[in-house]
């Protein structure tokens, strides 16, 4: 527990904080867009795919920009919010929406590779039977693509510990606010003899994402096993 400062904690509580609501409120979203990318035809379709991927593409400065011209208080949707009360420029929520939105492609493609992997003749044989399209996707399709569902949460859930560009840019590197663990490791570089608290939070990012890999390697190889019926 003394390994690591309070300002090093603090990063790291941040993170694990900011990294669980970004992942917890897309995931959703994740599932619905995967599946429909993967099951689903539709004018536009290539035109979301594009849209879903276009973070990993763009600079993520580029994304954190948008999102403060977006959902800053002077922003068509944050200024709206703003008058409710809701605000994400430069809050622990915001570093959460920047999170979820730099995550959310490699969310969405693990679900839908799982998803896709699911025969559709076991989803139209219970459609044969009577049951709706919402029972035949939580019966059949959700259960066998669970795993898939499970290895995206997990990528995206490191992915958001470590996202750094479009958060600084969108909510600023505020201590005890939205200072992530990313955040924190380049205020400490800047300072003189920050180094040390800046390799022990290299040191937990490489844990966090080495665990977080071998655990999405593991629940691929089930999904693997699951399909070839091993």
């Amino acid at each position: 527990m003394e390994w690591l400062g309070p300002e090093e904690w603090k990063a790291v509580a941040l993170s694990l904080k900011v990294s669980f609501w970004a992942t917890l409120f897309s995931l959703p979203l994740g599932v619905f867009v995967a599946f429909a990318l993967a099951r689903w035809t539709f004018p536009g379709k290539h035109i979301l795919n594009g849209l879903v991927h276009l973070p990993l593409i763009l600079p993520p400065v580029v994304t954190g920009y948008l999102l403060l011209l977006t959902f800053g208080t002077r922003g068509p949707v944050g200024g709206v919010l703003a008058e409710y009360g809701i605000v994400f420029a430069f809050r622990w929520s915001g570093a959460a929406l920047a999170a979820a939105i730099m995550a959310f492609p490699l969310m969405v493609r693990a679900i839908r590779l799982s998803i896709e992997a699911v025969d559709p003749k076991l989803e139209q044989a219970s459609s044969t039977l009577g049951a709706s399209p919402m029972w035949v996707f939580a019966t059949v399709t959700l259960p066998m693509a669970l795993p898939g569902i499970i290895a995206g949460a997990i990528l995206a859930f490191a992915k958001a510990m470590g996202e750094f560009g479009a958060t600084i840019t969108f909510v600023s590197n505020i201590p005890g606010q939205t200072r992530t663990i990313p955040s924190a490791i380049y205020a400490f570089l800047q300072a003189p003899g920050g180094e040390a608290s800046a390799m022990k939070l290299v040191i937990v990012s490489v844990v966090v994402a080495m665990g977080a890999l071998l655990l999405s390697e593991v629940i691929g190889r089930r999904v693997a096993a699951r399909v070839g019926g091993r």
